[in-house]
């Protein structure tokens, strides 16, 4: 009997661009962390309206990958809450506030699929980068083993992660900051999101895209322009990489 199991993981596998790459840039949270952001939009909401309103879909859609401010302002404003310039500010910090217990109290996660996808990426000498709009992602990304000798914070040769930046996404520039500091063209740069704004901000920026469906939300991030989406980071096939067109200095 064929082992049919392996036969539909062949079958599941996809390239992930069909332009040559040179890096890599992943968001943190929902790509590479279970971290417990939404959890902590969700909670914060006590006292304003009824937490439950603020589904996984509506986060997704709405809130997922937008800087702290501007993530509020969105829940809110979909969840019809009045006067949400004075509310947000208010709701952003309780927040915070949420996110730093849970994080103290219950630690986070990563994805095993990212830890290996970014295990392989390392060990094949690609340039990697981290870029969220979140200020915890660095010190949640330390708080995870890659191995005995690093965590998953030190794997990445670019951190742009929580800094004042003029335009959150679905703005480019978080991620075109991201690839300067790579010192690779952002032609040449694919970019892993779980959120459609992650994927509108990187295709604004002209990259490639791999949208990632933790929570059954494939049809937002095709929606939103992903060249490929997959459940599982494990689906993909890595390219072989391009010759390097990194930024040097003029002769």
């Amino acid at each position: 009997m064929p082992d049919v199991a392996r036969i539909l993981r062949a079958v599941a596998d996809v390239a992930v661009s069909t332009r040559l790459l040179e890096a890599w840039i992943f968001d943190v949270d929902g790509v590479l962390l279970a971290s417990p952001h939404e959890r902590a939009w969700r909670e914060a909401l006590h006292g304003i309206t009824d937490p439950d309103r603020l589904t996984t879909a509506t986060y997704q859609a709405v809130v997922a990958g937008r800087s702290r401010l501007d993530g509020a302002h969105a829940a809110l404003t979909a969840l019809g809450v009045p006067d949400v310039g004075r509310v947000g500010l208010a709701y952003a910090a309780a927040k915070q506030h949420r996110l730093e217990v849970i994080i103290e109290t219950e630690g986070v996660v990563a994805f095993p699929d990212a830890l290996r996808l970014v295990r392989r990426l390392k060990a094949d000498g690609w340039p990697i980068a981290a870029a969220s709009s979140s200020r915890n992602a660095e010190s949640m990304m330390r708080m995870v083993d890659l191995d005995r000798r690093e965590t998953m914070f030190d794997a990445f040769a670019v951190t742009v992660c929580g800094r004042d930046l003029r335009h959150g996404k679905p703005d480019p520039e978080i991620f075109l900051l991201a690839a300067a500091e790579l010192g690779i063209d952002p032609t040449r740069c694919i970019v892993v999101e779980d959120a459609p704004a992650g994927i509108a901000a990187a295709l604004a920026g002209g990259m490639a895209t791999l949208g990632v469906a933790r929570v059954n939300d494939a049809d937002g991030l095709s929606a939103a322009g992903a060249e490929r989406v997959v459940a599982s980071l494990d689906e993909i096939l890595i390219p072989e990489r391009a010759a390097s067109t990194a930024h040097r200095p003029a002769a």
